[in-house]
């Protein structure tokens, strides 16, 4: 009997590491140079509890990913493997904390160095060590805003300028809006600027995935609210104030049906935006047109794209998928 459930599991496995048929819906002839007709995708880690935040390193080839509860971020090699590579990578308070305590977004600064969203520190905080020889040792660049304290940043992208935006819900509070420990009234968006931290949007509701287009001079943010699942879009104008101010696409009607708000986001340098959002990956082109969408069982949290745009990374609950988006 041991044995059979041994080798029932080996070919689970193995099922689950192969290559697959995605089910690819296309609603704009504009996806067919995006993806190709018949792409592959592979589960290359599982086993965690919810994963988030990945970025991919160019330069080692290398795919870095959050396990939110855990306080862990891994990576992930071709050659390599899953290791971990840094822990605690969100809260390094010696007291118990409920709640999601650990690291969310990841992102690199302009001189080339990890920056992280911290749930259970409530801040934005930069890795002091190089890439290559993490060390859990940060500097905090947020974490108040006006005297109180963040709610717990979660995810965020860097302009052209250097300037970083991040969102701040209250995901990683384990009551939420109304967790006691809450000083912020609003969850916002905000940016960090010459060392100071800047509010610019106090009116979504949950702020949460959030990307430039390649102008940098427009922004997404997602809300993940199920009464509110929208994809709000702004300008900046050349005196870096925020100004029209829309919706990029409301997916109300798609939520209903499959569930699965919308979250985290990347642009690729033609401005095709990957969203997670009911369903799986969508693909908007820059004016919020849906080109299609890669349809994928289960919870899609966040998404990353390799430098040659031909690889999409996604993080899928317990697992981190590799979408072979075109050859």
């Amino acid at each position: 009997m041991k044995n059979i459930v041994f080798l029932s599991l080996l070919i689970f496995l193995s099922a689950c590491s192969s290559s697959q048929d995605l089910k690819v819906e296309r609603l704009n002839a504009g996806l067919d140079v995006i993806i190709d007709k018949n792409p592959g995708i592979k589960i290359i880690a599982s086993g965690f509890t919810w994963c988030e935040g990945p970025l991919w390193l160019t330069g080692s080839k290398t795919l870095l990913f959050s396990d939110v509860p855990n306080n862990i971020i891994y990576s992930w090699s071709e050659k390599g493997g899953l290791s971990k590579y840094l822990t605690p990578s969100g809260y390094t308070g010696t007291k118990p904390r409920e709640g999601e305590k650990g690291s969310n977004g990841l992102a690199l600064s302009a001189d080339g160095k990890l920056l992280i969203c911290q749930h259970g520190n409530r801040a934005v905080a930069v890795m002091n060590s190089s890439l290559s020889n993490p060390i859990p040792a940060y500097s905090i660049l947020a974490d108040n805003f006006n005297g109180k304290k963040l709610n717990s940043p979660n995810d965020l992208a860097v302009r052209s300028n250097g300037d970083i935006y991040f969102t701040d819900p209250p995901y990683g509070l384990p009551g939420l809006d109304k967790d006691s420990a809450k000083e912020i009234p609003f969850n916002g968006v905000y940016k960090i600027s010459k060392g100071k931290t800047v509010l610019l949007v106090d009116t979504i509701s949950k702020p949460n995935g959030i990307a430039f287009l390649p102008n940098h001079k427009t922004f997404i943010v997602a809300n993940s609210d199920a009464q509110k699942p929208i994809w709000y879009v702004f300008d900046i104008d050349d005196n870096d104030s925020i100004y029209n101010a829309r919706i990029f696409y409301d997916a109300t009607k798609e939520f209903k049906l499959e569930g699965g708000g919308p979250d985290g986001l990347k642009v690729d340098r033609n401005g095709n935006v990957f969203a997670t959002g009911p369903g799986g990956i969508w693909i908007f082109n820059q004016e919020g047109r849906v080109l299609g969408k890669i349809k994928i069982k289960g919870p899609v949290s966040n998404c990353a794209l390799t430098d040659d745009e031909k690889t999409l990374f996604v993080t899928n609950g317990m697992n981190v998928l590799r979408i072979r988006l075109r050859e």
